[in-house]
């Protein structure tokens, strides 16, 4: 039976490739070290669980509750970008919960693509950073990923070369999964240049409290004028290991608001309310949870890039976010990123994402991700010297999956 016409504009989906093999290697009693998806292992504050069960025990908050977010939720957020960035919002008309950044981005395409419309977005980037407008039938013209000038000489390529007229720019700084931090004169030049071209920008922020290196990453909206054309979506999941809870937020341009918040309207009830009321508790919160959670990332990207240094593989290590973006060794570097990574799982017992999941222009790369504690990180990185001396010792014996069919 043929596919359905969206399903078929979805490439093969490549992590589903290295969950089965993971899977297939516990099954058999490997301890695995995932160091692939970005799941955050830390627990959710104490204080946060604790005003949940608080409200949960009030049965009015377990009927239909309110799919832009709570009136609180959305002033708290509101208020969290006037204390981090310096950007007053509106929460009545800039502001819109989302069930994570994800579901926020997908909706977001939703609302304002029609089939045949021109999306900038870096590559590598965050899948649904693509595909959530690919699935809306928009068209991705591909940039470099470094925020630099080679980035601002790529948007006059594509603007210059693209008809229609580019309708949106995707931006994603702290990046996932590169780790590349821009500068708030990079945000400058792009808003300048946006604006004059008369390009939406979307910007997803949601690394922007898990930073180790310089000052706190800044959101575009502090550029002057931004707020004409820009939406912002940040996410709680990282920032108060709160992934399971699905809760995030998209601010910004009035107009793009009410469009995602229009198409929200149609397909959900917005967020579990006492979810919304403990992450309103978070928000509203001292900062000690946030700054606790940045810290134990920090001190597992050092062990993390100590150890993996020590066991042949440099890593470069990553200013913010979760992720460590690792050139593939050389000596297995023209298997790419996906069969890299299954000798992985099957020689070391690691698991990394292979970054051609992200873009054609990540397969070079993998992905590795800060979440198992520096114990099980240095063993991952013990697990992968023994690999790598026994590949030098005896090549023939590692041979990729692709190559044994």
């Amino acid at each position: 039976m043929e596919e359905f016409h969206k399903v078929r504009r979805l490439p093969p989906y490549v992590f589903e490739q290295v969950n089965r093999l993971k899977a297939s290697a516990r099954s058999r009693g490997a301890d695995i070290i995932d160091l692939g998806m970005g799941n955050p292992d830390l627990p959710t504050p104490k204080a946060i669980v604790d005003k949940l069960c608080e409200v949960v025990r009030d049965p009015r908050t377990h009927r239909y509750s309110s799919s832009r977010g709570i009136p609180g939720l959305r002033r708290a957020q509101a208020a969290y970008y006037a204390r981090r960035f310096g950007v007053k919002l509106d929460p009545e008309s800039q502001v819109v919960a989302t069930l994570g950044s994800k579901e926020g981005f997908a909706n977001m395409a939703q609302a304002i693509t029609a089939p045949g419309d021109v999306i900038l977005c870096p590559n590598p980037t965050y899948p649904i950073h693509a595909f959530g407008f690919i699935m809306s039938g928009g068209v991705i013209r591909s940039l470099q990923a470094e925020p630099d000038a080679g980035f601002l000489a790529a948007l006059e390529r594509g603007v210059r070369h693209s008809t229609p007229k580019p309708l949106a720019l995707i931006l994603n700084y702290p990046s996932n999964p590169t780790a590349h931090v821009a500068s708030l004169d990079f945000y400058r030049e792009v808003v300048a240049f946006a604006r004059k071209h008369d390009i939406i920008v979307l910007s997803d922020l949601a690394y922007s409290e898990i930073y180790f290196d310089g000052s706190p990453p800044p959101s575009v909206l502090q550029v002057p004028g931004a707020i004409d054309i820009a939406v912002e979506f940040t996410s709680m999941s990282k920032t108060f290991s709160m992934p399971g809870w699905r809760m995030g937020f998209a601010v910004g341009n009035e107009r793009l608001i009410a469009a995602l918040t229009r198409v929200k309207s149609y397909l959900d009830y917005g967020a579990f309310t006492p979810i919304q009321v403990a992450a309103t508790s978070a928000l509203n919160g001292d900062g000690e949870d946030i700054a606790e959670v940045r810290g134990v990332y920090h001190r597992r990207r050092d062990v993390m890039v100590d150890a993996f240094g020590r066991a042949g593989w440099p890593v470069p290590p990553p200013a913010a976010s979760m992720f460590a973006w690792a050139p593939i060794p050389e000596p297995f570097r023209h298997l790419g990123s996906l069969e890299f990574s299954k000798l992985l799982i099957e020689h070391a017992d690691v698991a990394v994402a292979p970054g051609v999941g992200f873009g054609e222009h990540g397969d070079d790369h993998v992905r590795i991700a800060l979440v198992e504690n520096e114990h099980r990180i240095r063993q991952a990185a013990r697990n992968i010297k023994r690999f790598f001396a026994a590949s030098a010792s005896q090549p023939d014996n590692v041979v990729p999956l692709a190559a044994r069919r």
